[in-house]
């Protein structure tokens, strides 16, 4: 076996084996590299990573990205099996809000499903500034081509990192000795031509002198994404029917319609109710589709349905650039600049008109219709599904800089480093083709000029100086609209939000004495860090119709439209940190064991917004022989509210969700706001493992986990069907009733007692628990006299529970949809990679993925016909050919995901099921491109 192929089986051993000492590795060209000793993530105190107590997964990079080559890091990484429910260009389309933190297509890493608040982004042991309004890090601001392995500790480290390390951390080592040219260039696009990725990249680094060394990189990313829902035949408007109730179970179904939104317009009263304009400007009879468990959804017919997008598309530029000095032997000083400049944008929602009013001599309705109208009818009830408006497009602009500098050293045996980072994330969301209700009710007040026989808007007549530039809309037919109409009644409504953070951190440690086993290291950190977030906003809850002069519809007080975005003066959080840590050995070369370690850590906290905190850890490393290994950790850990977490500004949004009350589903306000009484979230973790070494070629890690959040920070809902139920236990008396408005309390259950508004707010109610077993295996020898080497990752993570007052506890475990964005939990996750030479410089490299199968929702209280959504496996293969040439190492692959173009099975979210295919569909992580094709080439210099 080439001593190549062993080094990069072994640098992709994850927690059963970590890399602390130089291995020699052939290159392509067979000169000799050196792997530098690992810097240990999880801890400042422990030199060998193999007495590590917390499980950590070492994945290199190359290995990591040879499955899904033009894959961004990200993706690869959401490939294992501890990560869960992360957000990215497949998650389903979201505007402005929490969930999405201002941009819902940014690639956001969530270990365990637990929340992407809960996991710690760190590049080379740096807290990575936040870049999402949330608190959330897109890791597309690190520089993909000059990270040279992703350290994943599993488990809580806030006693060693900080606020947000409760379910663990992800760290990102750059390679800060590269030398030479290394360049990269890669297309993809799917078997149905869709979904195209072009990325190129370069890096350059070189030493100046014997104490100097600089290096830079670009990486230029074009991904061409799918549009529409329907370019994939299996997304047949799925959605879920029915109230949860034994009486009108929940029902998953296809081919759904809107009732009563046809894409050319119905008349809804008065004498020619029941028709609808199936062409522009001629009536036909409504053709119902077959009733559901829902009033507002049936299966075929003539209602309309949502198409929004199924994969975001993205245009963005990477750079990066870091100098390092060795300014005398025993002081280091470097200075780095990242920056990520991109565009992301998805298509979400399509505009409907609700029961608007429509005069009976409307200028757009020919004569023969208008004489159908009896005359004591001066209007008529209408509604539509508005496909010829272009549907709502969310476009986030990011750029997100940070840099990073500092001095460590080294003087009388003691360690210590200071750094300095400043992070800014400018985030611009741009909600295009939002109606704007004023000029709505303005243009669909279409009628003749006396003058001139033109058809205009009876508002420039009656009121010239309020909306000269108002142009009429036709609405009676599926593309009647003319796109000057269009332009006229739909508004860009800009959202601009800014996020800072400093960071001054220093630490020393060393090994101030000995126990009869060996020294003990220590370490003392501090650290202060201030966070300052503001927004503005192009549509306020301020802004209001303004009705003079507009005959139908309009209503003082409305908003004028129907996003809403609150504005942020600006807000800031400053925390004061110190920290100590120890790793004490015990026993060396006793008969109880080869060796074993204490290791403990204990930081203070304080949060000028939220309060002081005390986060410690203990942990226990023991190596019982040479072969098999002990190891376990408990600790306590806290989550700081985030700034939006605590001043978000009133955000307003329509939501669709049936009214349990009347069983109606009315298009309503959804007001989000924070809550600036929050306190942090205790987590308290446990973890134990076992490591199996019985030789070079074979490692087994098993490490099993449990952790619970108390006064979890929880954003609820009054839409949720569990809060509305426990509202109406009550009769109206449940502090969930305060989360919903409507005009005659709790005890009419008429239409006219519909819901008015939602509201949601967060708060410290929920308690989180989770627990599992991961498991990996790392195997390399020959087969047919070649080299081989092949892993297995796994992950059964059976229960996620949230716990809260008076409502049933609610078990996302195994459940593939949530409220409020919670997403799949698959119960069993399998990764496994198998690589093999069968020629020299050739390499085959397989992938397989598999979930099971899973539950449709979680909640206990909800009654399902079949509450199942099917298992899911894809296969990936990689054939790469290295070379040799005049120019450098040159490496030449083919890729294909998703070999066998499997088609993930169909879902959705019960809480979506009054909006026929805007979401959902399938479930989160689930690949829905089908077979994919990749071909690249990698130069190094």
């Amino acid at each position: 076996m080439s001593m190549r192929f062993l080094a990069s089986a072994l640098l992709s051993g994850a927690s059963a084996l970590i890399i602390t000492h130089a291995v020699a590795a052939q290159t392509a060209a067979g000169q000799a590299e050196i792997l530098e000793e690992v810097i240990v993530t999880g801890s400042r105190v422990i030199k060998d990573g193999a007495n590590s107590p917390s499980p950590v997964t070492v994945i290199g990079t190359d290995d990591l990205l040879t499955t899904q080559p033009g894959a961004t890091l990200a993706e690869a990484l959401n490939s294992l099996p501890v990560f869960s429910g992360s957000r990215g260009s497949a998650s389903n389309p979201t505007t402005v809000g929490s969930a999405a933190g201002g941009n819902g297509s940014a690639n956001q890493l969530n270990l365990r499903n637990i929340g992407p608040t809960r996991t710690l982004v760190l590049m080379d042991g740096k807290r990575v500034p936040p870049t999402l309004f949330n608190g959330v890090v897109d890791v597309d601001i690190i520089p993909q081509l000059l990270v040279e392995r992703v350290d994943v500790v599993t488990g809580g480290v806030s006693a060693v990192y900080g606020s947000d390390a409760m379910t663990g951390v992800v760290n990102y080592v750059i390679n800060r000795k590269l030398q030479g040219l290394r360049a990269d260039v890669s297309y993809g696009v799917s078997e149905q031509g869709d979904a195209t990725k072009f990325n190129t990249a370069m890096a350059y680094g070189t030493d100046i002198n014997d104490r100097v060394h600089v290096e830079f990189s670009y990486e230029y990313r074009d991904e061409g994404g799918i549009d529409n829902r329907t370019d994939r035949d299996w997304l047949n408007q799925v959605g879920v029917t029915g109230a949860g109730t034994a009486a009108s179970p929940y029902f998953l179904q296809t081919n759904l319609r809107q009732k009563d939104f046809p894409f050319g317009g119905l008349i809804t009263t008065g004498a020619l109710a029941g028709q609808v304009f199936k062409t522009n400007g001629a009536l036909s009879p409504f053709v119902a589709g077959t009733a559901t468990g829902t009033s507002a959804i049936q299966i075929g017919g003539d209602g309309g349905y949502w198409d929004s997008g199924l994969i975001a598309q993205l245009e963005g530029h990477q750079l990066f650039g870091r100098l390092d000095h060795d300014v005398t032997d025993d002081i280091h000083a470097y200075a780095q600049l990242s920056g990520t400049f991109k565009t992301n944008s998805s298509y979400a929602e399509t505009n409907q008109l609700n029961g608007v009013a429509i005069s009976r001599t409307n200028a757009f309705l020919s004569p023969q219709i208008q004489a159908l109208i009896p005359a004591n009818q001066p209007t008529f009830r209408f509604s539509k599904f508005m496909a010829d408006v272009p549907r709502i497009q969310a476009v986030s602009d990011s750029e997100q800089i940070i840099a990073t500098t500092g001095f460590d050293g080294r003087a009388g045996g003691i360690n210590w480093a200071i750094d300095y980072t400043h992070g800014e994330a400018v985030l611009d969301t741009d909600l295009n083709n939002v109606i704007n209700r004023q000029k709505l009710w303005s243009a669909l007040d279409a009628v003749v000029n006396p003058a001139n026989g033109q058809t205009v808007c009876n508002i420039t007549l009656t009121n010239p100086a309020l909306a000269n530039g108002c142009v009429p809309l036709n609405v009676f037919g599926p593309n009647a609209s003319a796109a000057e109409a269009i332009g006229y009644v739909t508004d860009t409504i800009a959202y601009h939000s800014k996020t800072v953070m400093n960071d001054i951190a220093g630490q020393v440690g060393g090994s101030p004495f000995d126990t009869w086993a060996g020294p003990v290291n220590a370490a003392l950190s501090a650290e202060w860090r201030k966070v300052s977030f503001s927004s503005e906003s192009g549509a306020a809850p301020s802004d209001v119709v303004d009705c003079t002069g507009i005959r139908f519809n309009c209503t003082a007080g409305t908003q004028l439209t129907e996003s809403v975005f609150g504005e942020t003066a600006g807000v800031s959080q400053t925390v004061y940190e110190a920290a100590v840590e120890f790793d004490a050995p015990l026993l060396v070369d006793s008969v109880l064991a080869k060796s074993l370690n204490v290791n403990g850590a204990a930081r203070y906290t304080h949060y000028n917004t939220s309060g002081t905190y005390w986060t410690w850890k203990l942990g226990i490393d023991w190596h019982v022989t040479d072969e098999v290994r002990l190891r376990g950790t408990r600790s306590r850990d806290i989550r700081a509210p985030t700034l939006y977490d605590l001043f978000s500004p009133t955000t307003i949004i329509p939501v669709r969700p049936t009214d349990l009350l009347t069983g109606l589903s009315p298009t309503t306000p959804q007001v989000d706001e924070g809550n600036p009484d929050l306190t942090a979230e205790i987590g308290n973790t446990v973890t134990a493992g076992i490591v199996w070494q019985p030789s070079s070629d074979l490692n087994i890690a098993v490490d099993g986990y449990r952790i619970r959040i108390s006064d979890a920070v929880t954003q609820i809902a009054g839409s949720t069907p569990a809060y509305q139920q426990a509202c109406y236990a009550s009769g109206g008396t449940s502090p969930y009733c305060l989360l919903q408005e409507r005009p005659n309390g709790f005890a009419d259950r008429s239409a006219a007692n519909a819901v008015t508004r939602w509201l949601t707010k967060n708060i410290n109610l929920s308690e989180i628990e989770t627990w599992g077993i991961d498991t990996e295996l790392n195997y390399s020898a020959e087969l047919l006299d070649r080299p081989m080497m092949f892993r297995v990752l796994a992950a059964w993570q059976p229960h996620v529970y949230y716990r809260q007052p008076n409502v049933a506890t609610l078990d996302q475990g195994g459940v593939a949809f949530g409220p409020l964005g919670l997403a799949a939990t698959p119960s069993v996750r399998l990764s496994a990679f198998f690589r093999f030479q069968p020629v020299e410089n050739v390499t085959v490299d397989i992938s397989q993925r598999w979930r099971n199968a899973m539950k449709l929702g979680g909640d206990p209280s909800q009654v399902w016909v079949k509450n199942r959504i099917g298992a899911f496996a894809t296969t990936g293969i990689n054939v790469a050919w290295d070379t040799s040439t005049a120019f450098g190492n040159l490496q030449i692959y083919g890729n294909v995901q998703n070999v066998f173009d499997a088609t993930p099975p169909i879902g959705g979210f019960s809480g979506n099921g009054t909006r026929a295919g805007l979401r959902d569909g399938f479930a989160l992580g689930d690949d829905p491109r089908g077979r994919y094709f990749t071909a690249g080439a990698k130069i190094r210099f």
